[in-house]
């Protein structure tokens, strides 16, 4: 993976809104770019964990993901940011940048940047225990403004 820059540190402007979902939250993520979309729904879903203005970004972890379209692509790529959370040592990412979106192989290599999850420092919102694929809609069309997503996590 290349050599990261400030750039990789820049806290992205919020591209993402929470919509209701019977027992769950549906995340809605969009961005100039489908990238952009993927990147601020793994921001919506850390926002929805805890207040990410409480998040330092200390640490990069690097993620990879894949599928054998761009749904499950983007299922695992936020499955593998799920775990990353879940997992020691519990890093919660205030950003997230694609440096790699092979579409035709539907890979993604990653950052995360942020900082292990603390109970004293950061807020505990809901609990996100898993990725669905129930709703899910990538559009990324010539007739669509700007890529969009739409994701459901099961909380």
């Amino acid at each position: 993976m290349e050599e990261l820059t400030d750039e990789d540190f820049a806290i992205p402007p919020v591209k993402y809104e929470y919509l209701d979902h019977t027992a769950d939250v549906q995340l809605h993520a969009w961005g100039d770019s489908l990238e952009e979309a993927f990147e601020q729904c793994a921001i919506a879903m850390f926002g929805y964990m805890t207040d990410l203005e409480r998040v330092d970004m200390l640490q990069v972890h690097e993620i990879e993901a894949e599928g054998h379209d761009l749904q499950s692509l983007l299922f695992h790529f936020l499955d593998e940011l799920l775990f990353m959370f879940c997992a020691e040592p519990f890093i919660v990412a205030r950003k997230v940048k694609i440096k790699e979106f092979d579409r035709e192989n539907y890979r993604i290599k990653a950052i995360a940047v942020g900082e292990e999850f603390s109970i004293g420092k950061h807020s505990q919102g809901a609990e996100v225990k898993a990725i669905t694929y129930s709703a899910m809609q990538i559009l990324d069309k010539p007739e669509v403004d700007r890529p969009e997503v739409f994701v459901i996590v099961d909380i």
